[in-house]
């Protein structure tokens, strides 16, 4: 399977005030290291269940970071870095599920984990 190539979609850069060099810094270093373990996570002997593994993280980052937005504003506070990272995250998420024929895999892998856990759709 190809390697994922992750990427930091234009509008969330461009949705940072100017002087935000180091989180555009921090941002392409935590991609790059995302890209890095998701593509080791190809090269085990489960790679769906490893990539969904990375997935729950990525949701349960984004699920925090929409709390932040909320909690952000509650305080009279600019949420625009919570909003920028819970967006990143998201996109990561998107850009997996367009990678190759991960889309099915992950989807397999995800039902196969509901059913383990005794829940029955339906």
């Amino acid at each position: 399977m190809d390697n994922i190539e992750l990427g930091i979609p234009a509008g969330i850069v461009d949705s940072l005030p100017p002087d935000s060099e180091d989180t555009k810094r921090d941002m392409e270093q935590a991609v790059g290291g995302w890209e890095r373990e998701l593509n080791a996570a190809l090269n085990t002997e489960e790679p769906a269940s490893a990539v969904v593994d990375h997935i729950e993280q990525f949701e349960s980052r984004w699920e925090a970071y929409d709390e932040y937005v909320v909690e952000l504003r509650a305080w009279g506070q600019s949420p625009i870095y919570a909003m920028a990272w819970r967006d990143l995250h998201a996109a990561v998420i998107a850009q997996i599920y367009d990678h190759a024929d991960l889309d099915e895999r992950i989807n397999r892998e995800r039902n196969a984990r509901i059913v383990d856990d005794g829940i029955r759709p339906g």
